[in-house]
């Protein structure tokens, strides 16, 4: 059976880049084939050297001109992952990849959702709102940030305890044990004969 090839794009740290890697290892028909960054200096650049995974290092003007697209073509990418991708996808590629690029963002959208919104300043907004929960929201991506279909929300506790660091601590663990699983189910629901 030929393989499904997932592209993972972050921007940083790349943890779940790393841990969505690891769940897919050995998988029976989907496969991570390239981690992509924006960021040269990007940690995730680390993490796919030590997984053994082929990377691929892009400008914002390689995203908007299309230049990437023909990579992912070439390689024969049929998903996106975001996981932690700071850079807002053109139209093209959207169309491109219709329902095939999946994010994940650290609140229960709608709230705290948009531009701008992302890592810290989610965590630090949550607190400031005296929110009780907060969560994650992973979502398919359409052409305004954070609108997509959502596919699943998971949320925890917001304590009076917490800071920006401890809740991030408890939005990690929610990702590193959920994302996975949902990019499997989702792309396998798509492709069940």
């Amino acid at each position: 059976m030929t393989k499904i090839k997932i592209a993972i794009l972050a921007s940083g740290n790349g943890s779940n880049a790393e841990n969505i890697a690891n769940y897919l290892k050995d998988h029976e028909y989907l496969e991570v084939d390239l981690i992509c960054t924006n960021n040269s200096k990007a940690f995730v650049l680390d993490r796919a050297r030590n997984l053994g995974l082929e990377s691929l290092v892009f400008t914002k003007s390689d995203l908007e001109s299309g230049a990437l697209f023909q990579k992912l073509v070439e390689r024969e990418i049929q998903y996106l992952i975001l996981a932690g991708f700071l850079l807002k996808i053109p139209s093209e590629l959207i169309r491109n990849y219709t329902d095939r690029i999946i994010n994940i963002h650290p609140s229960l959208l709608p709230k705290y959702g948009g531009k701008g919104m992302y890592g810290d300043r989610v965590h630090k907004a949550v607190i400031k709102n005296n929110e009780k929960f907060s969560g994650i929201s992973i979502h398919l991506v359409n052409e305004e940030y954070d609108k997509g279909k959502i596919l699943k929300q998971l949320k925890t506790e917001v304590s009076d305890f917490d800071d920006s660091d401890s809740l991030a601590k408890k939005i990690h663990a929610l990702e590193h044990a959920h994302f996975p699983q949902v990019i499997e189910q989702y792309i396998s629901s798509r492709h069940q004969t």
